[in-house]
């Protein structure tokens, strides 16, 4: 019986794809097409890389002029970051605030009177008493607009109004029969104590003039203030009131105060 030859294929016989001995007009076409499409996407990646090179190796502005046409330095921090100068000033600006009572209106408000010869006199805020005291009380318009610093979780910023307004002289609001006014006298660096959380104490003296008497008495005013970091608010439209304008002012800083408790330093017996 004849055994059957095997034929040693020619190297055309491997040809992939092949129709005969040549390709189809189509597969050399996909082919071209797939190389093209591929150097562009290799072009297209080394400028996205050179692009991307050129954008890191550039120094960060750290001058941003604002819609006003005011100009202020910046820097680049993390979402729960905040600088030591920042939350000092913060701190500095917001108990100032809270405890200068002179008996007329802020500058923000006594705009429109500011042709006449004398400030716009303070009528206060009423704030009612709570559940242990019924008793109504005023804080004068400027702790109640650095007030919303405070947080409001566990009604902390209700109660502390309660206790300013009880602590608050009836005379402030009488053409000026007393006066107290909130002289700091160190801010401590922030201590950090959690992500986005810190602590600062407040060394002050709290100075109270009543008329006719300009020596004044100061009592120590030293305490631990908590904070953390929170989102910045927009800034609200031209056309927005005067509290949303205020509620902006006052939480600008991306901070607000949690906890206020007594400082108790050896060093100052």
């Amino acid at each position: 019986m004849t055994q059957p030859i095997n034929r040693l294929k020619k190297p055309s016989d491997y040809r992939f794809l092949s129709f005969g001995n040549s390709v189809p007009s189509s597969v050399a076409a996909m082919s071209i097409a797939s190389v093209a499409i591929s150097s562009l996407s290799l072009l297209l990646l080394i400028a996205n890389y050179g692009a991307t090179h050129r954008v890191a190796q550039k120094e960060v502005p750290t001058l941003v002029q604002l819609a006003d046409g005011s100009t202020i330095t910046v820097a680049p921090l993390g979402k729960n970051d905040r600088t030591p100068e920042v939350i000092k000033k913060f701190v500095s600006d917001t108990f100032v605030l809270l405890f200068n009572w002179d008996g007329v209106l802020p500058s923000s408000l006594s705009e429109s009177n500011s042709d006449q010869a004398t400030p716009a006199l303070d009528s206060g805020v009423v704030i009612k008493g709570g559940n242990k005291s019924h008793q109504s009380g005023r804080v004068t318009t400027g702790a109640w607009h650095a007030a919303f610093s405070i947080t409001d979780e566990g009604n902390f910023r209700q109660e502390f109004l309660r206790e300013l307004a009880q602590l608050t002289p009836e005379g402030v609001f009488k053409n000026g029969q007393v006066r107290v006014a909130l002289i700091p006298r160190h801010v401590s660096e922030p201590q950090k104590i959690g992500e986005g959380r810190w602590q600062v104490d407040l060394v002050a003296t709290l100075v109270t003039f009543e008329r006719g008497d300009n020596s004044g008495k100061g009592v120590p005013f030293n305490k631990t203030i908590f904070l953390r970091a929170v989102d910045t608010p927009q800034m609200p439209p031209p056309e927005a009131t005067e509290l949303a304008r205020t509620i902006y002012r006052m939480r600008s800083s991306g901070l607000e105060i949690t906890g206020i408790v007594d400082l108790e330093r050896k060093d100052l017996k």
